[in-house]
C-alpha cells in the first residue's frame, strides 16, 4: 500500500506555497509606493479600501460605490455567454477539419489567414455591424476565444495515433463509434488547452469590448476610473478580472483532470 501524504505537507503545497508570491508582490508594491511617494499609483491598502467600498459601500460613496455587482455580473454574462458559443461552435468544427482531410484542405487556409489578425482590429468592424454596445463586446469575446479551442481541438485530432485506429478496429470498433471512443477521449486534453487559453483571452478581450461606449461591465468601470483618474478604480478592476479568471479557470482545470483520470496529462 503506498504511503499516504502528510495533511501538513498537502496543505503546504496546496494553499501556502503559491500565496508566497502574490504576498511579495504586494509587499514590493506598498515598498515602491512608501518609497517614490507617488500620488498616481495607490498603495494595496488604497486599493483594498476601494474594494470594499466598490462592493459594498460605506466608504467613498461615489458613483462607484456598491455597483461591483452589477459590472461582475454583466461581464461574466457577456464573457461565458460568447465563451460558451465560441465552444459550442469550435470543438465540432475542429474535430471534422482534424478527421476529414478535404474538409481541412478547404478551410484551414482561411482560418489560417484570419487567426493572425489581431482581434482588437476588429473593434471598428464590430461596432460597425453590432452597433456600440454590448454585443460588439460579446463578437470580439467569441472571435478571441474561437480560434484557440478550434486550432487546438484540430490538432488534437492531427495528433492521434494511427494505432489506436488500428487496435480499435481488430475490436470491431468503425465508423460513428471509432471517433466516440478512439478520436474524441485521445483529443480531449488537447481541447482543454485550447479552452483554458479561450477563456483567458475571453477576459482579456471584454476588458477591451467593454470600453468602447458599455455602460456596465468592469471594463466600463476600469474606463471611467481612468477618465476620472480614479487609478484605484482601475486597479480594483483588474483584482476583480484576475481573481475571477483564477478561479473560473481552476473550474475548468478540475473538470480537466475529472474527465482525463486515464491520461498522463489529466494533472495540470
Amino acid at each position: 500500500m503506498p504511503p499516504q501524504p502528510n495533511a501538513a505537507k498537502v496543505w503546504m503545497t496546496t494553499w501556502l506555497v503559491p500565496a508566497v508570491l502574490p504576498l511579495l508582490l504586494l509587499i514590493a508594491w506598498d515598498l515602491a509606493v512608501r518609497a517614490t511617494g507617488t500620488m498616481l499609483v495607490p498603495s494595496p491598502k488604497e486599493v483594498g479600501l476601494m474594494l470594499w467600498d466598490f462592493a459594498f459601500g460605506g466608504i467613498y460613496d461615489d458613483a462607484f460605490s456598491e455597483t461591483l455587482g452589477i459590472h461582475w455580473l454583466k461581464s461574466m454574462s457577456r464573457v461565458y455567454g460568447a465563451f460558451g458559443l465560441a465552444a459550442l461552435l469550435g470543438i465540432p468544427l475542429g474535430l471534422v477539419i482534424g478527421k476529414n482531410a478535404a474538409v481541412r484542405r478547404f478551410v484551414d487556409p482561411t482560418l489560417q489567414m484570419l487567426r493572425p489578425v489581431p482581434v482588437t482590429a476588429w473593434l471598428p468592424l464590430s461596432m460597425i455591424f453590432f452597433g456600440v454596445g454590448p454585443n460588439a463586446a460579446i463578437f470580439l469575446v467569441f472571435l478571441g476565444a474561437f480560434f484557440p479551442i478550434v486550432i487546438n481541438t484540430t490538432f488534437g485530432v492531427k495528433s492521434v495515433e494511427p494505432r489506436l485506429f488500428e487496435a480499435a478496429a481488430m475490436l470491431g470498433c468503425q465508423g460513428a463509434s471509432m471517433f466516440r471512443q478512439v478520436v474524441l477521449p485521445a483529443a480531449m486534453p488537447s481541447i482543454f488547452n485550447g479552452l483554458r487559453l479561450g477563456h483567458g483571452i475571453a477576459w482579456f478581450l471584454i476588458v477591451v469590448g467593454e470600453m468602447t461606449g458599455v455602460p456596465e461591465g468592469l471594463g466600463a468601470a476600469i474606463m471611467d476610473g481612468r477618465m476620472l483618474s480614479r487609478t484605484d478604480v482601475v486597479i480594483a478592476g483588474m483584482v476583480v478580472i484576475g481573481f475571477t479568471g483564477f478561479v473560473t479557470d481552476r473550474l475548468l482545470v478540475a473538470l480537466n483532470n475529472r474527465l482525463l483520470k486515464w491520461s498522463p496529462q489529466h494533472n495540470v
